[in-house]
């Protein structure tokens, strides 16, 4: 099972003693939590993407290919890659650029946002955010897995005769998550094909989070990939540690209530209680986080948010220490313990992709098994009409 890092780069003032970091003191942090995170053996590091302040990580596949260069082992990822205000031909580019500067070691989250006026700025209609995302994607996809690619769809300029450069590592395209917290078509465009769902799981409760990742799996073995449990799932998580809960709290608190997101609202012991944050020792955060997999089954990727609301880097840094030396070991041990044999461990990798070889769904367009399970919805729904209309006919 794969640990990690995901950072959503806000610039915040520290509460505790009025400190705001500049931007460039902030990409810097930002830097050394995945270099330390790489240092204690976590597995991933995932920036977001934001296009307005408080935040700086605008340019991620930038910040990204830096890290591949002074990394030797860590996945980078993303926690967002704006799959709308985003131009496809763009994110093909800049990604597969990365995945070969990398060596491979990567992937990327697909996601719309939630920054309502990030669509103006880039030309785009916030109210189409949903079907700008299914039509963007499948373009992706086709410009990863076609040499030459005609195209004309809604939202962008018709292509004719383009090829996408540089072409995938290996000829074999990055392994995408799409990450929504209510969007259940996004769910439904992860399992159409085979691709990873990743459910943010900070500031909802775990009903919810139970609820979308199950429609994913349903749909996932719907499409034919697998059976329901083998779909592959992330979560995020919200922490903070000390050795005891009382001192984590009395440290963490004047950073909850001040936090961009969801401070000067509910309590801390109201998040604590009713969502997956969890602020206390690490024997606690281990506890907390081993029981998300009793209502969203066994899964492949969890990753923490840790460097934000204003925390000095020193503690974050302490932070992730703490989770690489006494809460990931164990994580790794019972997690495994409990998996069934038949369902994978770890999400795809381009290593594990290159193996599977050129017959391998992965790099299809849209994959045979989602392609069959369509072509034969289509043909009931064709013939049900069919005999509808032969009923009015008779009646008539």
């Amino acid at each position: 099972m794969q640990f990690g890092i995901f950072s959503v780069g806000d610039v915040t003032t520290d509460p505790t003693n009025g400190h705001t970091p500049t931007e460039h003191e902030r990409i810097e942090a930002m830097t050394a939590v995945a270099l330390k995170a790489e240092e204690v053996g976590l597995d991933v590091f995932a920036t977001g993407e934001h296009h307005n302040p408080p935040f700086v990580p605008s340019s991620p596949t930038t910040h990204l290919g830096y890290l591949a260069a002074k990394t030797e082992r860590i996945t980078l990822s993303t926690s967002t890659t704006l799959i709308t205000t985003n131009d496809p031909v763009k994110i093909a580019e800049d990604y597969a650029f990365l995945q070969h500067l990398s060596g491979g070691r990567m992937d990327l989250m697909m996601g719309r946002g939630n920054t309502g006026p990030v669509y103006p700025w880039f030309g785009k209609d916030i109210r189409q955010g949903i079907p700008m995302a299914v039509e963007n994607y499948h373009l992706l996809r086709r410009l990863w897995r076609e040499k030459v690619v005609d195209w004309e769809g809604q939202f962008r300029t018709p292509l004719r005769g383009f090829t996408s450069t540089p072409a995938p590592l290996d000829g074999v395209a990055p392994f995408v998550w799409h990450g929504s917290i209510r969007s259940p078509e996004i769910a439904e465009q992860a399992a159409f094909y085979g691709d990873g769902f990743f459910h943010n799981h900070i500031f909802w409760n775990k009903e919810h989070t139970a609820q979308m990742v199950a429609l994913y799996r349903r749909r996932f073995e719907h499409y034919g990939h697998g059976s329901a449990d083998q779909a592959i799932v992330g979560l995020g998580g919200q922490i903070y540690m000390a050795e005891t809960e009382a001192e984590a709290k009395r440290r963490f608190r004047p950073y909850f209530d001040n936090a961009p997101v969801y401070g000067h609202g509910p309590s801390l012991e109201f998040f604590t209680r009713d969502t997956p944050l969890t602020v206390g020792t690490p024997e606690q955060v281990i506890e907390r986080t081993l029981g998300f997999a009793d209502y969203v089954g066994d899964y492949q990727r969890q990753l923490f948010l840790v460097d934000h609301a204003g925390l000095p880097l020193d503690q974050v840094l302490e932070q992730i220490e703490i989770l690489g030396t006494e809460v990931v070991p164990v994580l790794r041990r019972e997690f495994d313990a409990r998996r069934p044999a038949h369902v994978p461990s770890d999400p795809p990798t381009h290593t594990s992709l290159v193996a599977a070889g050129p017959d391998s769904p992965h790099r299809a367009v849209v994959p045979p098994t989602a392609a069959a399970v369509t072509e034969a919805a289509a043909q009931a729904a064709e013939a049900a009409e069919s005999a509808d209309d032969t009923e009015k006919e008779t009646v008539a």
